[in-house]
């Protein structure tokens, strides 16, 4: 990951709207700069976080960072407001969004861009919070897809989940506790899947903000899949379904 680290670094690329993940600033650091790069930060729409220190010696890899530091991101992500606008590609189609709560493994990210692309997803939805961000490890991971397929992130998912509802869409999460198996819903109208983070799966919140919530049957003691593979199950059966509705 490209980490930019100290004052000077960070606030040259802001002021040269350099496209930044996220930045980081030590707990307890205060002062004029500090205050200025927030504000700058907020007028680009860059996430900020205050960290402990150690936490922003591992992730830059050094001590020599002055309590602040950016990951530099692979693209800008868009507005949510821009994609629910713009809605489907063409009239003949409808809309599918993925919205993801809370994945976190860079790859897995990657993978979901890569198989949302192949599958005519018209976006994916990312929190700033508990989640991966927009880096080259998720450029790789998803083979070149990141270039081609917008990715919003937005500052309250919940909120986000009800913008997405009033524009006419269904939301589907993925719940492995869920009765209703994913073919048993109607995926055919505009929809956005809903996947959960590793290991915890969907928060609360965002589960009680589904519409419908479906499982993937699984054979043997493992009852999860993983969420790069479950995002492929869940999109191409929304291409089975809109491939077979009725003429």
């Amino acid at each position: 990951m490209n980490w930019l680290t100290g004052f000077h670094a960070v606030e040259e690329a802001l002021t040269a709207g350099r496209a930044l993940d996220r930045i980081v600033i030590a707990r307890g650091r205060h002062g004029d700069r500090v205050e200025a790069i927030v504000r700058l930060a907020k007028s680009r729409s860059v996430p900020v976080r205050f960290e402990d220190r150690q936490q922003i010696d591992r992730v830059a890899g050094t001590r020599e960072h002055q309590g602040v530091a950016a990951l530099a991101a692979a693209k800008p992500a868009v507005e949510l407001e821009d994609i629910l606008r713009a809605g489907p590609k063409n009239a003949a189609e409808n809309g599918l969004l993925v919205i993801l709560d809370g994945v976190e493994d860079p790859h897995n990210l990657g993978a979901i861009v890569r198989t949302a692309l192949a599958a005519g997803a018209n976006a994916v939805i990312i929190p700033e919070r508990r989640a991966a961000g927009l880096t080259d490890t998720v450029e790789r991971a998803s083979a070149g897809a990141l270039a081609h397929l917008p990715v919003a992130r937005v500052k309250n998912l919940v909120r986000a989940m009800e913008e997405m509802k009033e524009a006419g869409y269904w939301l589907v999460g993925l719940d492995e506790r869920a009765e209703k198996r994913y073919t048993e819903v109607d995926l055919k109208g505009p929809v956005g899947i809903v996947l959960g983070g590793e290991g915890e799966g969907l928060h609360e919140l965002t589960r009680k903000r589904c519409d419908f919530l479906v499982s993937v049957p699984t054979a043997g003691p493992v009852r999860s899949l993983n969420v790069s593979v479950a995002a492929g199950v869940m999109l191409f059966e929304v291409i089975r379904q809109r491939q077979h509705r009725p003429s």
